[in-house]
């Protein structure tokens, strides 16, 4: 019987809230059959498995098949976690614990059940490894699995989503559905319809990165930003010439840097929008974005870093010329540019999908999250041993330099003992400065951060090692176990894991503290904070810390009680902003649904010829007079699928600057996105308009000797896929605005 808070929970329905007790009633049954299991041929367990995916049968056959296979026979917990997923739910299990077989084994349940299963993931790497490490679990469940990364070829991918089980990286899977939507002969898609997604990491994949725009786009020009804004900003001075807001999210000329713009450039700056635009721009990649913060420089590109990963984000890069502007202040060749053909979110894409569940070490703490945009709930695993892991409070100082002294000093205290050290740093500069200050120390750090990504599992695999020490940034290898490395290590106390300071996210200080502890080992982690982290600075600006002790540190429990709320205060800024996003993108992934549908009906079928047939029925008889039904209904099918893709392009475009202003209706107290819907609706009804009318006039003109391209309907000669990184600072009419404020603001002043 479920225990009071169980069911209190449940009827609540807070995250973790799903209860876990039949799972674990039949993987209690399930260990009653292990040894008639034990008896059976691959075969049999086989047949055992597939008679009732689910059950205490298909438990048992598994967990023998995957001992046989693997070498790794799942504990009960692994099974529970597995009920759980085949139940639909994100399932939450601490590092360590086995999310990989445990997930393998609900991907043979959905495929023995029929269904094509996207085992999703973070990264190519996790994709290849986890497909080609579960490979004989499947190949004996007689199951096909194959993966994707970013070098696979179109026959490769096809292949790989031909199999029961598809591995990659959620960003191929979205860039291959785009893709797909081009297509103009239905032996060049790839993708099949989706149908169960499964997804690790789910926090990381679902949350922190569903509102990232992934895009298609047709080759155009270079990048547009002007070198000569960039250098024309470097003679700028913070607190003269330009000012920051309190959340260091914007930045704005004041008046006395107008006039410094407006009389290098020769202008009135306010009454050139696209200047302004330009020097806005110019000024964002100044003032507030940071070489190894925010993008690295490497091998001549500018590389973003994923902010909740630590990572290089591959392919990803700012708009509204952002890039091109960062490109500039590096003094970088401009990249590429071109017209998106295409777009949709991470959230869009995996919504596609009508079975999702996951699995992560984090999922409680955004449990509302998950519930409120994809309907998910939490089901919460408990370690197959109890943690003994310590997480002492947090070491807070005044100051930054306070802060710094003091971590330095403990990292050579512990170390001395050799006990190993994991320190997980904000950014890739404070990586590199920390490891440079240890240097100065005698230490030997191993440094893991976005600009050496490549040796992440490697590194550390080694880090629980005797005498290890390694600064990270986020990254610091999920995916990869950190085993301790003798008994030695075990005695001294296990993994210590140092963080030079909170994240945005409490989750990513808890996946941090994840990486010691794993199946009951020793740890301990602790996280060392100042009043002047960048948290607090942008949270709480106007809050002073308490006194600190003699020795320099706060130990007031107000003081880390104003961390906590700073932290959670940063949680509800982005979650407020996920929510937004989502009411604005909700509709054109509505409108693209059915777009899609109505597409490949075309490409599939005769719907195409049949409507240009209806519209136009003396044209296409004269038509097929001079050729073939055949010839004609083919390039009929071309033509309205030209147009389509053309007028979708379009309706992307208007709704991309029907955005960029809406939030102005709110001056005529109308809500913004009510306004938005209201004209994206009428807009959609015209687009199908749009396309019957260039398709009939097309047909009307039509040369069957000559090409399409020739006549008109010439589609770009190259395409790429890339993810935007959100834009940080609004829309062009927000930042419009905000300048004009402030420089009439400050002319009033003078």
């Amino acid at each position: 019987m479920a225990s009071l808070s169980q069911m209190i929970r449940r009827f609540l329905e807070k995250p973790g809230s799903v209860d876990i007790a039949p799972f674990a009633r039949t993987v209690a049954a399930a260990g009653a059959l292990a040894d008639r299991a034990r008896g059976l041929s691959i075969e049999e367990l086989r047949e055992m498995a597939a008679a009732e995916v689910g059950s205490a049968e298909f438990c048992a056959a598994v967990r023998e098949v995957a001992d046989r296979t693997l070498g790794e026979r799942p504990f009960d917990v692994q099974l529970v976690g597995t009920l759980a997923m085949l139940s639909g739910n994100v399932v939450e299990m601490a590092t360590g614990e086995g999310k990989t077989l445990a997930g393998a084994l609900a991907a043979a349940g959905f495929a023995l059940r029929g269904k094509s299963v996207h085992a999703i993931s973070v990264n190519d790497y996790l994709a290849r490894r986890d497909a080609e490490w579960m490979a004989p679990f499947y190949t004996a469940m007689n199951l096909t699995a194959g993966w994707i990364a970013e070098t696979s070829t179109a026959e490769e991918r096809r292949a790989a989503y031909a199999c029961d089980i598809t591995y990659a990286n959620v960003s191929e899977i979205g860039f291959d559905l785009l893709r797909d939507r081009l297509a103009t002969d239905p032996d060049a898609t790839v993708q099949p319809v989706p149908q169960v997604a499964l997804v690790d990491e789910a926090d990381s994949v679902l949350v922190d990165e569903a509102r990232v725009p992934l895009v298609l786009a047709g080759a155009t020009d270079a990048g547009a930003a002007v070198p000569e804004m960039a250098a024309l900003v470097r003679r700028l001075s913070r607190g003269y010439h330009f000012e920051l807001d309190d959340e260091g999210r914007n930045v704005f000329l004041t008046s006395k840097g107008t006039d410094t713009v407006e009389s290098a450039l020769g202008i009135s700056l306010y009454d050139h929008p696209g200047t302004v635009t330009e020097v806005n721009l110019a000024l964002h990649a100044h003032a507030l974005l940071v070489r190894d913060v925010d993008y690295i420089v490497r091998d001549g590109r500018v590389q973003l870093v994923n902010a909740s990963r630590g990572r290089v984000a591959q392919l990803q890069r700012w708009p509204d010329g952002l890039q091109a502007a960062v490109e500039a202040k590096e003094k970088l060749a401009p990249s590429d540019t071109g017209e998106i053909i295409d777009s949709i979110t991470i959230q869009g894409l995996l919504t596609r999908y009508p079975e999702i569940c996951g699995m992560t070490g984090t999922a409680v703490a955004v449990g509302e999250n998950l519930r409120e945009f994809y309907k998910l709930k939490v089901a919460v695993v408990a370690p197959n041993r109890p943690f003994i892991r310590v997480d002492e409070p947090d070491r807070l100082y005044p100051s930054l330099i306070d802060k710094e002294l003091a971590l330095a000093d403990e990292i050579v205290t512990q170390h001395a003992t050799g006990r190993p050290i994991l320190i997980g740093t904000l950014d890739v500069a404070e990586s590199e400065s920390l490891s440079k200050e240890l240097r100065s120390r005698g230490l030997e750090p191993v440094v893991l951060n976005a600009k050496n990504d490549a040796e992440e599992a490697a590194i550390i695999a080694k880090a629980g090692e005797l005498g290890a020490l390694t600064v990270s940034t986020q990254m610091a290898g999920r995916g990869t176990d950190i085993r301790l490395g003798s008994p030695k290590v075990a005695e001294l106390g296990g993994l210590l894991v140092i963080g030079t300071g909170r994240h945005p996210s409490s989750r990513l200080d808890d996946q941090l503290r994840g990486r010691s502890g794993r199946q009951g080992d020793p740890g301990r982690s602790v996280f060392f904070v100042s009043g002047e982290d960048d948290l607090l600075k942008a949270y709480l600006p106007e809050e002073n810390l308490p006194k600190a002790d003699k020795d320099g540190q706060i130990r007031d429990k107000q003081g880390s009680y104003l961390v906590g709320h700073a932290q959670r205060i940063a949680e509800g800024v982005n979650t407020e902003i996920h929510r937004n996003t989502w009411r604005y993108t909700r509709v054109l992934e509505e409108q693209r649904t059915r777009l899609l549908e109505h597409r490949d009906r075309i490409l599939y079928g005769d719907s195409g010829a049949d409507a240009l047939r209806e519209a136009r029925p003396e044209r296409y008889r004269e038509l097929v007079e001079q050729s073939s039904e055949e010839a004609v209904s083919s390039a009929a099918r071309q033509i309205v699928l030209f147009h389509l893709d053309r007028c979708w392009t379009d309706h992307l475009g208007y709704l991309a600057d029907l955005r960029e202003g809406i939030h102005l209706r709110a001056l005529g107290r109308l809500s913004p996105i009510d306004e938005f819907n209201r004209e994206a609706l009428p807009a959609y009804r015209k687009l199908l308009e749009e396309i019957e009318k260039r398709s009939t006039a097309s047909l009307d003109t039509l040369d069957l000797s000559a090409p399409l391209s020739e006549q008109g309907m010439k589609r770009p000669t190259a395409t790429w896929t890339y993810l935007v990184s959100e834009n940080p600072f609004g829309s062009d009419w927000d930042r419009v605005l905000r300048r004009v404020s402030s420089a009439l603001r400050g002319r009033k002043k003078g």
